[in-house]
């Protein structure tokens, strides 16, 4: 699991019981999945399809960082599926876990688009093309 993005928890994260507002957390989550799924899939028309089951195990509190890693796990026609896990920086527990995320990639169209991707790239291998 790679993780790229840190979160600095701020009072207006919080739900009323003081903790991480677990739709803030689904907002970051969904838009790091799309930003991971547009450079590996190159087509910035790409959205979110599906969410599997959300498990929350613990949360975060204001002054907490978090930082949430992704994983792809498989490449379909159109899509790129991923898995999630975020993890509090301060408390080192797990706060949430999401075995899949299905990202897919549109045409002009708005309908799939097939993006003929087989396995993870990295930007720098491909600058040396």
């Amino acid at each position: 699991m790679n993780f790229h993005t840190r979160k600095w928890i701020k009072p207006e994260d919080l739900n009323p019981n003081g903790t991480l507002f677990g739709g803030r957390l689904l907002e970051w989550i969904d838009e790091e999945a799309a930003l991971y799924a547009i450079i590996q899939l190159e087509n910035p028309r790409t959205v979110t399809k599906f969410m599997s089951e959300i498990n929350f195990k613990s949360s975060a509190t204001k002054g907490d960082i978090i930082e949430i890693g992704l994983e792809a796990t498989a490449f379909g026609n159109s899509s790129l599926t991923l898995s999630c896990e975020v993890r509090n920086k301060m408390t080192h527990e797990v706060i949430i876990t999401i075995d899949k995320i299905i990202m897919v990639s549109l045409g002009e169209d708005g309908k799939p688009k097939p993006h003929g991707k087989t396995e993870i790239e990295f930007v720098k291998d491909r600058l040396a093309k």
